[in-house]
This record gives C-alpha cells, sequence and structure tokens, in this order.
C-alpha cells in the first residue's frame, strides 16, 4: 500500500495528540501526516489561552514540543485553512483530513446591556494578556470596580490578572506592553459572579487556592451565600475535588483575611439579569438571587441587587467558529460530527472528513480530556480506509509547491525553533525563561534570520 498522507488543521494540543496518537497506533502501513495553523506558532490555547503565571499547566508545552521535534510530523505554521488552503486542495495533497481548530470566541451571555462600552468578551482579554498576534496590543484598563461573570477557571484567570499586582507576573513571558497596561489598571474590587452555590462551582481546587491566596490582595466571600440542599450534599460526599473546593471556600469563610488595597469578591445564588449603563458606558450590574431547588440546580427568587462597576467580564464559556465548506452545529459551536466523523444535514458520514477537541464535543474538560477525544476520532479514520480519498497530488514535496505558487509565507519547525529561540533569548536578557512575541510581522521576519 502506497503511503497514507493525513492533514489536520489546528496545532494545539488536540490536533497534536491526534498525530501522536496516530502514529503510535498503527503499524502496518505507512503514514505521512502535516500539521497546519492559522498561527506561526504551534500549542494552540497551551500558549494562546492559559494564564501567564501558571508554569505548571504550560509545562505541557514541552510534552507537545517533543512530539514535533521529533521529526515525523511536519507543522506548517501560518497557514490559513479557507484562505490560504481549502477542502478541495487538501483533497488534491491528503486522503483524509482532521480538523482540531478548538475554540477561541466567547459564549454569548443574552441580557441588556450586554453591548455597552466597557462590556468585554473574557476569551478576548485572554487573548490580549496572552499576546495572540491576531488581536490589539492595547486594552482598556481604565475600571476601579470589575465584574467576571463565570465560576469556571476562566473567570477565575481573569480575575486573578486583573486584580494581582503586576510586578508579580514579571517573571512569566508577558511582553512589556501588557505589563504596562495591566500596571496603569486602577482597579481595586474584581467581583465574581457565579449562578449557582460553593458546591457547585466548576473551579479547580489548584486555580481556587492561587484565587484566594493573591500577594496584596483580600478575597472576601458572604456567609450568608453558604448554602447546601441534598444535591449539594450528594455531590460533596460524591467527589473529592468538589469537597476540597468547598472546604477550601468555608475556610475563607471562618477566617476572613486581613484589608487590602486590592479585594477579590466571589458571590454565589447570583445571576446577573442586566447591565446598567450610563452614557453608552457600563456603569453598574444588576443580579438576581437565586436558591436550591433541593437537586443542587436553583431557581429565581425575584429579588435583585445591584452593583457599582465600571467594566464586565462574560467568562460563560468558549464557543467554536464554523469552518469553511464544512457542516457546522451553530447551536452548540462545533462541527457537526458523529463520534468524530463529520456529518452531513441529514446525518450521514462525509468521508474523508474527521473532527477532535473542542470542535468537536465543546469547549468541556481539561487539556488532558482531549487524548482520549483524540483516542476515539482517529479509531474511526483507521477504520474508515476504505473511503479514503485518492489524492491527485500526494507526494509530500507538492503541498510545498501549491503552498509556495501561492505565495503563502508558512513556518515549518526549523524557522518556529528561530522564533523559540528569540523568545528564549529576550528572557534571559531580561532574567526571565522567555518574552513572548506577539506581532506577526516580527514573528515572520525572525524566520528570514
Amino acid at each position: 500500500m502506497s503511503k497514507f498522507r493525513l492533514a489536520i488543521i489546528g496545532a494545539g494540543p488536540a490536533g497534536i495528540y491526534a498525530a501522536d496518537l496516530i502514529l503510535k497506533a498503527e503499524r502496518d502501513f505507512d503514514v505521512s501526516i502535516d500539521l497546519f495553523d492559522l498561527l506561526p506558532a504551534p500549542y494552540g490555547l497551551v500558549r494562546y489561552g492559559v494564564a501567564p503565571d501558571h508554569p505548571r499547566i504550560k509545562g505541557i508545552i514541552r510534552a507537545l514540543y517533543e512530539v514535533l521535534d521529533r521529526g515525523d510530523i511536519r507543522f506548517f505554521g501560518n497557514v490559513k485553512y479557507g484562505q490560504d488552503l481549502d477542502l478541495e486542495d487538501l483533497k488534491k495533497h491528503y486522503n483524509a483530513v482532521i480538523f482540531a481548530t478548538g475554540a477561541i470566541k466567547d459564549a454569548p451571555l443574552n441580557i441588556p446591556g450586554v453591548e455597552l462600552e466597557g462590556s468585554y468578551g473574557a476569551a478576548d482579554f485572554v487573548n490580549w494578556y496572552d499576546s495572540h498576534p491576531d488581536f490589539p496590543f492595547t486594552w482598556p484598563l481604565d475600571a476601579k470596580e470589575v465584574a467576571v461573570i463565570g465560576n469556571g477557571n476562566v473567570a477565575l484567570d481573569v480575575a486573578r490578572m486583573l486584580v494581582k499586582g503586576p510586578d508579580d507576573l514579571l517573571g512569566t513571558d508577558i511582553p512589556d506592553h501588557v505589563y504596562q497596561g495591566l500596571k496603569a489598571s486602577p482597579v481595586t474590587d474584581v467581583h465574581v459572579f457565579g449562578r449557582r452555590g460553593p458546591a457547585q462551582v466548576k473551579f479547580s481546587p489548584l486555580e481556587l487556592r492561587e484565587a484566594l491566596h493573591i500577594k496584596g490582595v483580600q478575597s472576601i466571600v458572604i456567609e450568608e451565600e453558604f448554602q447546601y440542599d441534598a444535591g449539594s450534599e450528594a455531590a460533596i460526599a460524591g467527589s473529592n475535588q468538589i469537597k476540597v473546593m468547598v472546604k477550601t471556600l468555608e475556610q475563607l469563610r471562618d477566617n476572613p483575611q486581613q484589608p487590602a488595597e486590592r479585594r477579590l469578591h466571589l458571590h454565589f445564588f447570583s445571576s446577573p439579569v442586566e447591565i446598567l449603563g450610563k452614557d453608552g458606558k457600563v456603569a453598574g450590574l444588576r443580579v438576581e438571587k437565586t436558591k436550591l431547588d433541593g437537586t443542587g440546580n436553583v431557581s429565581p427568587t425575584g429579588e435583585t441587587t445591584e452593583f457599582g462597576i465600571q467594566a464586565i467580564y462574560r467568562a460563560v464559556g468558549y464557543f467554536g467558529s464554523a469552518v469553511d465548506k464544512i457542516p457546522f452545529d451553530s447551536k452548540y459551536g462545533v462541527i457537526s460530527n458523529d463520534e468524530g466523523r463529520v456529518i452531513n444535514e441529514n446525518g450521514e458520514v462525509i468521508a474523508g472528513v474527521y473532527c477532535t477537541g473542542w470542535i468537536k464535543r465543546g469547549p468541556v474538560g481539561l487539556i488532558g480530556h482531549t487524548k482520549a477525544d483524540a483516542i476515539e476520532t482517529i479509531g474511526h479514520v483507521i477504520q474508515d480506509r476504505a473511503s479514503w480519498w485518492q489524492p491527485e497530488r500526494a507526494g509530500e514535496d507538492q503541498i510545498l509547491e501549491t503552498l509556495q505558487a501561492r505565495n503563502v509565507e508558512y513556518v515549518d519547525w526549523a524557522k518556529w525553533l528561530k522564533i523559540d529561540s528569540k523568545e528564549k533569548a529576550l528572557g534571559e536578557a531580561a532574567g526571565r525563561e522567555r518574552i513572548k512575541l506577539f506581532d506577526r510581522e516580527e514573528i515572520l521576519k525572525i524566520t528570514k534570520e
């Protein structure tokens, strides 16, 4: 059998895990994998979606680096699917394609006032402080009192980055424009609002502990908001993680922290119902108190409270983006699929097209969950050999010819290593591990040196 050619669109953890697993899973046929990403850098959300002060999570990059550095998977950065290459191009060069494009947009929060100036998607803010090349280099940090809507890890990341002393971030990879922006922030209070109670939060214990012990920040909870019903008690008894988080929050309740110049407030049973405005700008947030219904879920009480704030960050989840010429479920923000096999509007499998990661199952679970997800998808890729495409130009050099003919300035692995070395050199000069580059033109210029 001739060499099987596989394209993977998206070089984050989902795409890299899929490539690695298919190479390890199959020994009875020859497979060649090309990994494409619209960014000049690999690693996806690990590089552009994890807060810079999380070195333990970013350690995943080391494992992903080792996979790509083996040399049996080709990396093509700065290649945009739907613009530089489309589905017809892939069919000419490959036997099949796996889409692992992830999710970087904010899920909508449909309440009045969401369009006001000062109302931001948390994902956009994350992309700013993580120096995503396709997002603005400036961010309006002019609010003293800020609200963050959500009770997941992204909400805590955003709150922590807003309230943390910027000098404590100087050991990370943030570039100077992010540091200067945070340093100029006049913020004094960050309020995090969750619709349910302490037993239903979606934080991880590590994220919660980090958020509650920030130097120079007083963390505050409200004693009356510690309520549990039968569903809550069952959740606590059935999960050590929930038990740890509830205990951590109760310790803060029972042992209030000393006052500080900056404060982090955690509010429970608080559902946002309206963002209040003045002169077209955010001026407050109205929340409705909720109550437990016996199952761990909540129902509205009709009682509302208003908070004076000047900015709000919506951290209610990520949402996938439609992929060119690929069926998309706009309700859930995922590629239409059945266990990773892409399907059309009639539920019929589309030969040769697969997906994995958040664009397959939605933005749920931690980074490690993408491995199990990839195993399911590649199982079908291998099983479906009879329906593979038969490419006209399957030679490994022929995709290079196509990219070059279209003047696509792609970044291969050797060029990425130049960028990587430059970031490390910038960091070494400042006594840091690295300083992240953020300007796409500057990044591409380095690849030519």
